[in-house]
């Protein structure tokens, strides 16, 4: 997945989060447990909107992404002081140990299956600091079956139209299908597609595998919040150390 057409139109999807808020809130959890921290990695950082909001709280900050498009797009906001690297989460590799990594907004349900999760997390453990910490969200099974279900969303700004369909599969999968329409000089529109997945597992499954992969689960909260999840959670927050 190049994520080449969704990388274009990105930012302006997103224009709604905030992220200085989030990278805020994502702050405190890390000081929480790692009140030194400084060396931070921002793990599948994609147009860098995030990974540049960690740099202004003082972190210095390396973002990876596997997409060279979304990086592209990433570089273009900083100022050159963060350090940025294709790589795949699965294939992480660092040039020394680190104190905190994050990767946020529902980024790891990306990966294709729990053979992949497991991998991604086993690199994080492998150059997280023996006393770093690793903060994440993901999407929960519950959004996925009653939120983005089989559902369509149509989403309109100055850019683009784009056309959001998701097919719910079952076993916390939805298959999804983003169709960009762009006008051109001529009034005409270009359409450009993009497809991938995303997999949401439960919080004791995620246990699992962040134990199967050498890290132990210190915390998870309810998004934003310092409340335990729901059972009609959408999106759950993970604090992680080696096990």
């Amino acid at each position: 997945m190049s994520y080449e057409a969704f990388a274009e139109y990105y930012d302006a999807l997103m224009s709604d989060v905030d992220y200085q808020g989030r990278a805020a809130y994502l702050d405190r959890l890390i000081r929480s447990h790692k009140p030194d921290a400084r060396l931070l990695v921002d793990l599948a950082c994609g147009t860098g909107s995030m990974t540049v909001a960690f740099a202004k709280l003082g972190y210095d900050v390396i973002g990876t992404d596997m997409s060279e498009d979304m990086l592209s797009k990433a570089r273009d906001k900083s100022d050159g002081s963060i350090l940025y690297l294709c790589q795949p989460m699965q294939e992480l590799d660092m040039y020394g140990t680190i104190d905190a990594f994050v990767c946020t907004l529902d980024s790891l349900n990306h990966l294709p299956d729990r053979k992949e999760l497991v991998r991604a997390f086993a690199r994080v453990a492998l150059f997280l600091e023996p006393d770093g910490v690793f903060v994440f969200d993901m999407n929960t099974p519950y959004k996925h079956e009653y939120v983005l279900g089989s559902n369509t969303f149509v989403y309109e700004t100055e850019q683009v139209y784009c056309v959001w369909q998701n097919e719910y599969t079952g076993g916390g999968k939805v298959d999804i299908a983003l169709d960009f329409f762009e006008e051109q000089a001529d009034g005409r529109y270009e359409r450009y597609c993009e497809d991938f997945c995303e997999v949401a597992y439960s919080l004791a499954e995620t246990e699992k595998m962040l134990d199967e992969a050498g890290l132990q689960l210190l915390a998870a909260y309810d998004d934003m919040t310092l409340a335990p999840p729901r059972e009609d959670s959408e999106r759950i927050v993970f604090v992680a150390a080696k096990r």
